[in-house]
């Protein structure tokens, strides 16, 4: 039998600058994305106690002014009974 041989790959020798900046999403520093698309993702990863959701409780989020006031209401009527 025929000893293998393990090769580090490195990737594409020569990658096309046009090619590679079509193919790829922009580093931007905020991306806005409607709250159907995130909220299931985030749900999912707090249930299964990820740990890389902890790296993000502080940073800041933009919400609606609206969604906001829902927030405020859902939160003081959710209080436990005296």
């Amino acid at each position: 039998m025929a000893a293998s041989r393990l090769r580090v790959y490195y990737g594409p020798e020569e990658v096309a600058s046009d090619v590679a900046t079509m193919d790829t999403l922009p580093l931007r520093e905020t991306v806005s994305l409607p709250l159907g698309e995130v909220l299931p993702l985030l749900m999912d990863a707090v249930k299964n106690r990820r740990q890389w959701v902890g790296d993000f409780f502080d940073d800041d989020i933009t919400i609606s002014s609206d969604l906001y006031e829902v927030l405020l209401a859902y939160q003081h009527f959710r209080r436990p009974s005296a």
